[in-house]
């Protein structure tokens, strides 16, 4: 079989890797390995191999592109990536596909009678500036506006922000993170004063036990969850999954706890009530490095037009808060919560333990959710009290989405309020983005203008009357979508829309420029784990596709910014991150030079010394600590992180007579967001090829409702028609339906509710009534 020990020792690894890949298979999908995929690449030795950060979600996996004759034929995953270890999803190992669909925009169309005509792109761009111009002159800078998405590159965002805030002087610049990151920016921000989580990938390999808060991981973030899987089988840790749903992570989990709907608050105030019932308070830590406060409750949902809210925090002690906490025993929560007071302590056990090291993981379940920003500091409170923070294998960790949801969004600062270091409010913060743009400082609008929802509620009233949508498909992913799709068809609305392929979002557009995709041009993303990659140019962009950031660049030039936008094509990406980069210089915030994204799969920040940052706010491992203490929570000017006082609220929609279940929405491994690439890939549009109902088996049963039935879905916003799916993925419980919103053709978001939380202003898209009856 083996001609010498070398092949032996071969034979004995592929034994056991085929080994590891088929217990990974049994315990969920959506995983393929290095070398199963590999083997599937014909003459992949001949193959000129790039890397690159995958195009798909905010893991940041490493992958090696094959380039054959000027066209990307083939992807691996790259074994030197820290991230993904060679180990890609379904998803990744087939996103080369995703550039060559059948349906690729390639010219620009204008429309012109109700029809879209070709048109060359310095015609479209033209126009694109002239309407821009108009549209100021007659209605002020603040009826242009931009919104883009955590899948713009750095430059993407970066240019866009200068553009709109730097040069036109209007704050009207967002990003679709809003919708699924926002919560875990200002969680971040009130909990520590500074925005991005302290630990990193390398937590899962110290932790002994994972709690993962309404995250169904093995489907959205599979490599992850591959990697604790494989620490389960190394070294037996603990996962839990808290969910509201039954899940391919529960059936992987060594336990599922079920939730009600928004009480996940309560059994997180319940976990802090353990802690210090049981006598589990890291004192020393809380005493040198924390402060309690409280907020304002009840302040509504966001769901009237132009509603406002201003936060006023105060100081409390730890005996106030104790007391706060006597509402919480798990007792009392398990009537909340349907979690049993014996599942609330043995989560409470795992914090409290000081031999455990426990990392907390969420994603759109902590999010989005209109106490999101609640939510996110009451599991930091968890962590705090315990001192079980900014140390290996302590941590936690907010996974996002997009794939540079956190670099291009959250660090560039594309979202209304902030600046590529700070927040458009603070004067000193102002004054240092002026001078890096060259403008001056009185450009800069110290107010913020219009979030996400509010943003489109603007466009509905006329305030806005023109927007330029980047890489993102608003038509499909926002919320209460008839009034907001119903908006962009108004008389008097300008609507520009960069994409690669038609979508719902390009159906409305004015002008439709088509847009070069991920290693058709060159750029950046920053992912969850604050690690910064770089991709360059690896093939050419079809017909008249440019990078979103050269169209950007061209109309600054044509509106009259030349001198701040003096970038030469051919080295633009180089300038721009140069430039990007003096916004953060400091041991806060450095980022790594280009050179070193070039050479490597990516670094995190802060970049200081030649070396990433792993653990922040650690003084063993970060540098930007100077308090001469063992933890430094530098974003606050105490330098201390707070416990935050946070009641467990109702949903502002539940289930009633009319409505009997709740509505809970989200994504499949298959695909990605709203699949306008994913469904491009033959094999994973063929594996899910529209969207479906999950129903409650047993209410199934009594509703006379199989698989593949239709089922019609009412709310007070709309309707829809979809099959059932019984006994399939997943498995939501009584009174509960689970519907993905990859299907353009089963606009699922016309049903759902443009709630959003007061703090963050992120929409939740968990938890709304619905009326369910078979067709």
């Amino acid at each position: 079989m083996y001609t010498s020990l070398t092949d032996r020792r071969s034979f004995i690894k592929k034994m056991a890797v085929l080994s590891a890949m088929t217990a990974a298979a049994a315990m969920f999908p959506g995983i393929l390995f290095a070398e199963e995929q590999e083997a599937k690449i014909p003459n992949s030795e001949n193959l000129d191999w790039k890397k690159a950060p995958c195009r798909f979600c905010g893991v940041g996996c490493g992958v090696l592109v094959g380039i054959e004759n000027g066209k990307a034929v083939a992807v691996k995953g790259d074994p030197k990536s820290s991230v993904n270890k060679g180990l890609c999803c379904v998803k990744g190992y087939h996103s080369v596909m995703a550039m060559y669909g059948k349906d690729r925009l390639t010219k620009p169309l204008v429309k012109k009678n109700g029809k879209y005509v070709e048109t060359s792109m310095q015609e479209a761009l033209d126009l694109i500036a002239s309407k821009m111009k108009e549209t100021i002159k007659d209605y002020g800078k603040d009826a242009v506006s931009i919104y883009g998405s955590g899948q713009w590159t750095i430059p993407d965002g970066y240019v866009a922000s200068k553009l709109f805030k730097g040069c036109i002087g209007t704050n009207n610049v967002e990003a679709n993170a809003r919708l699924c990151m926002a919560s875990a920016v200002t969680g971040f921000m009130t909990s520590f004063g500074i925005d991005e989580p302290m630990g990193c990938y390398d937590d899962i390999d110290h932790a002994n036990v994972f709690v993962l808060w309404g995250n169904n991981m093995a489907e959205m973030h599979p490599v992850l969850f591959s990697r604790i899987l494989d620490q389960r089988l190394k070294r037996g840790v603990k996962v839990i999954d808290f969910a509201t749903r039954t899940t391919r992570t529960s059936m992987a989990s060594d336990k599922s706890i079920i939730f009600k709907p928004n009480t996940d608050l309560a059994v997180a105030n319940a976990i802090c009530y353990e802690i210090i019932n049981n006598g589990w308070v890291n004192k020393s830590f809380v005493e040198k490095h924390c402060t309690f406060k409280k907020g304002l409750t009840h302040m509504g949902f966001g769901l009237e037009d132009k509603y406002a809210f201003t936060d006023k925090p105060e100081l409390i002690d730890f005996e106030a808060y104790k007391t706060f906490l006597k509402d919480y025993t798990p007792e009392k929560v398990e009537k909340i919560s349907g979690v049993s007071a014996k599942d609330i302590k043995y989560m409470a056990s795992f914090y409290g333990d000081p031999n455990q090291k426990v990392m907390s993981l969420w994603c759109m379940g902590m999010n989005q959710h209109t106490r999101g920003t609640w939510i996110n500091n009451l599991v930091y409170n968890i962590h705090l009290l315990t001192g079980k923070i900014s140390t290996p294998g302590n941590s936690p960790f907010s996974l996002t989405g997009q794939p540079s949801a956190c670099g291009t969004v959250r660090e560039v600062g594309t979202l209304t309020h902030k600046l590529p270091h700070g927040v458009v409010t603070n004067a000193e913060h102002r004054a240092h983005a002026a001078k890096i743009w060259d403008v001056p400082v009185e450009n800069i609008d110290p107010k913020p203008t219009y979030h996400t929802v509010e943003m489109f509620r603007a466009l509905d009233r006329g305030e806005i009357r023109f927007m330029w949508i980047q890489v993102t498909n608003p038509m499909v992913t926002m919320p209460k979508l008839k009034r907001y799709r119903d908006a962009t068809k108004k008389e008097g609305r300008f609507i520009v829309v960069s994409d690669i392929y038609p979508t719902p979002t390009t159906d409305i557009a004015d002008v439709i420029l088509p847009s070069a995709m991920w290693v058709e041009r060159e750029g950046m993303y920053g992912n969850s784990e604050r690690r910064t990659q770089y991709f360059e140019q690896m093939v050419e962009p079809p017909g008249e596709a440019i990078s979103d950031t050269w169209q950007l660049v061209e109309v600054a030039k044509r509106l009259g910014f030349e001198k701040q936008f003096y970038y030469k094509k051919e080295t633009h990406v180089e300038e721009i991150y140069n430039e990007y980069k003096k916004h953060h210089e400091g041991k806060k915030h450095a980022m790594a030079p280009l050179e070193v994204l070039k050479s490597q799969p990516g670094a995190q920040w802060p970049y200081v010394d030649g070396k990433s940052t792993k653990w922040r706010f650690n003084s063993k491992y970060d540098p930007a600590c100077s308090n001469g203490e063992a933890f430094h929570f530098y974003g606050n000017p105490d330098g201390k992180a707070v416990i935050w006082q946070r009641p467990y609220e109702h949903a502002p929609e539940e289930p009633d007579n009319d409505y009997p279940f709740w509505l809970n929405t989200g994504r499949v491994v298959e695909h990605w967001h709203t699949g306008s690439m994913t469904r491009r890939i033959p094999v994973l549009h063929q594996a899910m090829p529209h969207g479906y109902v999950e129903l409650n088996p047993e209410q199934a049963k009594v509703m006379g409702i199989n698989t593949g039935d239709k089922v019609k879905l009412t709310t007070r916003r709309g309707e829809i028609i979809l099959p059932a799916s019984v006994n399939e993925r997943g498995v939501p419980e009584v009174n509960h339906v689970f519907v993905p919103f990859f299907d353009e053709g089963m606009l699922i978001n016309e049903l759902t509710l443009d709630a959003f939380c007061p703090i963050s202003k992120q929409p939740d898209y968990k938890k709304c009534a619905v009326k369910v009856e078979k067709v």
